[in-house]
């Protein structure tokens, strides 16, 4: 780490009360954060700002027991709303003129899940989530709580609260289990859990793999021929897809960038690996689409070598293609509505498009093309998403392709549905 120069921190376009964007998968969305007292509670002001980083309104509703472990400045704050700490006459839980699209319960304490089910309402946020039941009950509102508690306090009576719970609708999230207790969550699991329940997507529900990342293949135990990609391009698609309630699985290489632990994934490590775990997948159910974004080595050695070859001399490797994972797929699995990539360097606009547009006629879909002299004006990732409708679209940045290609793949959903892949 570097000495600090003493100089002020470069100007933001963001107010003070701002946060950056990392979606806008909850935009238009109001979101109540009911907080009751549990040492989590600490987190929220965190949890309030991951919900307004992807374009959420949060008002926060605490109880006193709550404001033992955050304070109202923090919670006013971070949410940029009044915190409810009493109701009025202005009925802050009912909310008719501004109707909240989801109620979060984040801890949700023993004591207040017990209360629910019992059909207690004897502080803000009971009565709060009293409302919150009968708005859920009428298909107006989604009720989301995260169980945080000592280990010992999951007993038969919890166990019978939740289970009603569930058979009511309500989505239980898991808890982060250490330490012989139930923990809450990071902030950007919950905000994914809301993002899923609160989804109107077309692709909710829909099965579609995803693949990303590098996928080398071997030159001995040790060594590997490999390429510089990351996996954050397939990263962002899994994503994005996962939060819109898609029912995603990324299958990773071995790049730098790993997958949240909340997104459904399987890493592989090598060419063969990654090959029979793509194959398996496919074949074990339905899958909507598939994204095949996964940089896969092009080239193996003959022979793998044995232990770690010595680097005293010199080493010659006889190198042979390997075989198209997508065209693999394509043959198995004709119906499968397949997004690929094609990346080329030292290459004109018009000839990648081309190119691309080859491999439309050869019966892909989408082909998300890019070169590696063509960037944003940042320095950002840019590629053209080249259809079988014949249109290429521009996108610049790895969120806004990703969002492009989820887009397309809702715009399409008749034929994805449709053409829900199975084995030949």
């Amino acid at each position: 780490m570097n000495d600090w120069n003493l100089s002020p921190p470069p100007e933001s376009a963001l107010s003070d009360h701002e946060v950056p964007l990392d979606g806008t998968q909850l935009k238009g969305q109001r979101i109540a954060l009911l907080l009751s007292g549990g040492i989590a509670a600490m987190k929220a002001p965190m949890i309030a700002r991951a919900l307004r980083r992807r374009a959420a309104s949060v008002v926060v509703f605490a109880t006193k027991e709550a404001l033992r472990y955050t304070t109202i400045d923090a919670l006013t704050w971070s949410s940029d709303n009044p915190v409810i700490t009493q109701l009025s006459a202005a009925a802050e839980h009912i909310s008719n003129k501004a109707p909240f699209d989801a109620y979060l319960l984040a801890p949700a304490t023993y004591n207040t899940i017990n209360k629910m089910v019992n059909g207690v309402a004897d502080s803000p946020v009971t009565t709060t989530l009293a409302i919150a039941i009968g708005r859920m009950e009428r298909g107006q509102s989604q009720l989301l709580l995260a169980p945080t508690m000592h280990g010992y306090l999951h007993n038969s009576l919890l166990t019978e609260s939740l289970e009603k719970l569930t058979g009511m609708g309500v989505r239980i999230i898991p808890p982060r289990e250490d330490y012989g207790k139930h923990n809450i969550p990071s902030e950007e699991c919950l905000v994914s859990e809301v993002c899923r329940t609160t989804s109107i997507s077309q692709l909710k529900g829909l099965s579609i793999l995803v693949t990303g990342g590098p996928i080398p293949t071997p030159i001995d135990n040790v060594r590997q021929i490999s390429n510089r990609f990351t996996g954050q391009l397939g990263l962002q698609v899994a994503t994005e897809l996962y939060l819109r309630g898609a029912e995603t699985l990324l299958i990773n290489g071995t790049g730098k960038v790993q997958p949240h632990d909340w997104l459904p994934h399987t890493n592989t490590h090598s060419y063969d690996e990654y090959s029979t775990t793509v194959m398996q997948t496919l074949a074990e159910k339905p899958f909507a689409a598939g994204v095949f974004s996964a940089a896969v080595a092009d080239y193996r050695i003959t022979n793998v070598l044995p232990g770690k070859t010595a680097s005293t001399k010199t080493l010659s490797l006889q190198l042979v293609p390997t075989e198209k994972i997508i065209q693999t797929v394509k043959k198995s699995f004709p119906e499968l509505y397949m997004v690929t990539f094609k990346y080329q360097e030292n290459i004109s606009h018009r000839n990648l498009i081309a190119i691309a547009r080859k491999r439309v006629e050869y019966g892909y879909p989408l082909v998300v093309a890019n070169r590696g002299e063509e960037m944003g004006p940042h320095g950002e990732h840019v590629a053209h998403l080249v259809s079988d409708t014949g249109k290429s679209q521009k996108s610049v940045g790895k969120s806004a392709i990703a969002v492009a290609i989820a887009d397309h793949i809702e715009w399409n959903l008749d034929s994805a549905i449709k053409n829900i892949s199975k084995p030949t």
